[in-house]
């Protein structure tokens, strides 16, 4: 029997002057928050613009291929030409840019600090069996196999059925296995017209090809519908699931519309022993924030022009990149003419949700924006000036480093439910002496 898996996705100023916020976008970048920090994750990325999709889909199956199935509901029957193998180091790519990330500022000489840096400062702030079965009980069942190809590894059928009890029976009886509960979904998907994209893997052309792993599949098609069918994948899940969706776009941010479009917080300082365990300060600051907007919000973690990026988690894409995920309004050499380099006139938003049957009831539907304000889920490291210079700035710097690292401390505990006592203890500033403070200072740089 093969085991039917819905991916997720059916179904994320070099010097700050001591007393300025950190809200310029300029630093040293130093991690990221990969997306193999959470279980159960699998990533889409969705070209769109006017009615023409693309989707890269990259599944989190773990077993024996034998074993995989996906069904995907489509919204038009796909010819062979719309079906591709994508590049899983190009979505690797993509999740790398836009990724949540920890960047260090390096407070300066309060001694040295200008009227003219002031002011500088203030302005940056503002798949079915080999085999097909009998025509008649095709018939009987009310599923008709519309096409079949193989493409790369896979072997896929697009379907279509009157109705669910038919199309459930017609999957079970040629080796599908379908979750309890699935019947329903089916049958919302049918009332909508929806076909079913089947894909499994064929052995022997995985084997010629020589490839261990599954590769991205990438359909393209025309629909004014712009969403994504989660509910399958909610039919069979062991828990909550992980879904990271990359838009790439000609006009600007998209969003959903049927559920809440979450920023995360971003630009918030942080400890700075926190460096070294950058990855479960954001997994439990997603946790968080999932929490608080009750478990139905979809979290933006990432939006930002393709044509550049600040600090850069990865180099943009490159043409050639955006080229193999679909993007197709770029000009084919990104050439604007007489050799001169083409802008890359593409927009990306990330989107991350966690979701369960019971608190995304509905599939994911988008909009397009025309908002191309930039976004990015960045944290951020402060390190103290530690020089000996006297100056009444220097006095007041130091006055305020113990204020300021009672606040990251507050900050901490505030976006990850940690403990406050602990991070105190960890940070080491509870009843520190003033005339302490200077050794402790250093200290804290050296270390």
């Amino acid at each position: 029997m093969k085991r039917i898996i819905v991916p997720t996705f059916t179904f994320l100023i070099g010097l700050l002057l001591w007393s300025a916020d950190a809200s310029a976008f300029c630093g040293f970048y130093v991690g990221k928050a990969d997306t193999k920090l959470f279980n159960k994750a699998s990533e889409v990325a969705i070209v769109r613009h006017d009615n023409k999709t693309v989707i890269t889909m990259a599944n989190d199956f773990k077993g024996d291929v034998k074993e995989f199935a996906l069904v995907v509901p489509v919204p038009t029957v796909l010819e062979k030409e719309q079906i591709h193998i994508g590049d899983p180091a190009v979505l690797k790519h993509l999740a790398d840019y836009s990724a949540p990330r920890l960047v260090e500022y390096f407070d300066e000489n309060p001694c040295r600090r200008y009227p003219s840096e002031e002011r500088s400062m203030d302005a940056l702030k503002s798949m079915a069996p080999a085999s097909v079965g009998k025509a008649e009980r095709q018939r009987a069942l009310g599923v008709t196999v519309e096409a079949q190809y193989t493409v790369g590894e896979y072997d896929i059928l697009i379907l279509s059925a009157r109705e669910s009890h038919g199309l459930e029976t017609w999957l079970t009886e040629n080796g599908y296995r379908i979750p309890n509960g699935a019947s329903s979904v089916l049958h919302s998907y049918l009332k909508q017209g929806m076909k079913f994209f089947v894909a499994k893997v064929n052995l022997e052309e995985q084997s010629k090809l020589g490839f261990t792993h599954l590769r991205p599949l990438q359909i393209a098609f025309e629909s004014p519908k712009f969403m994504l069918p989660i509910r399958l994948g909610t039919v069979n899940a062991d828990g909550a699931q992980e879904l990271f969706i990359y838009f790439l776009t000609k006009q600007g941010r998209v969003e959903t519309t049927n559920y809440r479009t979450v920023r995360l917080p971003e630009a918030q300082e942080i400890p700075l022993y926190v460096k070294d365990k950058f990855g479960d300060f954001y997994r439990d600051l997603f946790s968080q924030q999932v929490k608080r907007e009750s478990e139905r919000g979809v979290f933006l973690e990432y939006a930002w022009d393709m044509n550049w990026c600040d600090p850069c988690a990865a180099n943009p894409l490159s043409a050639e990149e955006l080229r193999g995920l679909g993007v197709f309004w770029q000009d084919q050499n990104g050439r604007m003419g007489k050799g001169i380099p083409m802008a890359q006139n593409v927009f990306l938003t990330r989107l991350h949700v966690r979701y369960d049957a019971s608190h995304f009831p509905e599939d994911l539907i988008f909009q397009e924006t025309s908002n191309r304000s930039n976004f990015q889920a960045r944290y951020i490291l402060r390190h103290p000036w530690t020089g000996t210079d006297e100056c009444p700035a220097a006095t007041a710097y130091r006055q305020q480093l113990r204020e300021r690292y009672e606040r990251e401390a507050q900050t901490l505990a505030n976006l990850t439910g940690w403990n406050i006592g602990e991070i105190r203890k960890t940070m080491n500033i509870t009843s520190l002496p003033i005339d302490e403070e200077k050794k402790w200072y250093q200290r804290l740089w050296n270390n």
